[in-house]
């Protein structure tokens, strides 16, 4: 089965034929909502809004370990991630829709692995690529049928939050290698890899990040989540077709 997680934007999916809503408990404490149980082009899909339904959880506070838990022990096996991002790089256009293909963690204090006691054998995970290569091409042809662009590759940065960053802290995420910046990609990328669940994500960039583009001298929130919004129309386009490859395995 594919659960989608959304964020910012993608609070709910408008073409998901909700059959029922199941709130969850996991050893971890509580998700970030009920989950939403549904069919989308005939599929079983699982819904959940990462930031909570009246979009009240900030990245820092998002019960990522609770959230993949509840999403395995409810059968499901892929994930795709959607999430708002500012671009670095200057061809990442406010309204592109990209798939990246790394990472780089930022994040700290986030509860960030289940390995997290000393009474249990542990696993080094490799997280070489971090996300599923088949799941990635499966959005990418996804897009190609939906005719909607979409750009493969790039490097997210997953920074702290709540507040957006600086133009100094933006240069070096720059100069790290970072395409476009984001909040919640970690430790969710990390840990659904140690729950072996195929894991992918859709980053739809929002704005230019601080010093970038008309972000130059600020960012203007209405503008982001005015974008983001527009962007999750195609973005609902490429999720219907993804689901018809559930089950698929070409890595």
């Amino acid at each position: 089965m594919l659960a989608v997680i959304g964020g910012r934007g993608l609070t709910q999916l408008a073409n998901l034929e909700i059959t029922h809503r199941q709130v969850m408990r996991t050893p971890y404490g509580e998700p970030s909502g009920a989950f939403l149980f549904g069919t989308l082009n005939q599929h079983e899909v699982i819904f959940l809004a990462r930031h909570g339904y009246g979009y009240t959880i900030p990245p820092h506070l998002v019960n990522y370990r609770a959230n993949l838990w509840a999403l395995r022990e409810q059968g499901v096996s892929e994930v795709v991630s959607v999430a708002t991002v500012g671009s670095i790089r200057a061809d990442l256009v406010p309204g592109s829709i990209v798939v990246p293909d790394q990472i780089i963690d930022y994040t700290h204090g986030r509860d960030a692995t289940f390995f997290d006691t000393r009474d249990k054998i542990y696993t080094n995970i490799d997280f070489t690529q971090p996300y599923s290569a088949e799941l990635r091409k499966r959005i990418l042809r996804s897009a190609r049928t939906a005719q909607q662009l979409c750009l493969d590759g790039g490097v997210y940065a997953a920074t702290q939050g709540p507040r957006l960053d600086s133009v100094a802290e933006i240069n070096r995420y720059e100069r790290d290698g970072a395409d476009m910046v984001g909040m919640t990609g970690m430790p969710e990328t990390a840990l659904a890899m140690e729950l072996e669940l195929k894991y992918a994500a859709i980053a739809v960039v929002a704005n230019y990040a601080a010093g970038r583009g008309d972000s130059k001298n600020g960012i203007n929130m209405e503008s982001v989540n005015a974008t983001a919004s527009a962007a999750m129309e195609r973005v609902r386009s490429i999720l219907e077709r993804v689901v018809n490859g559930v089950g698929e395995s070409h890595e």
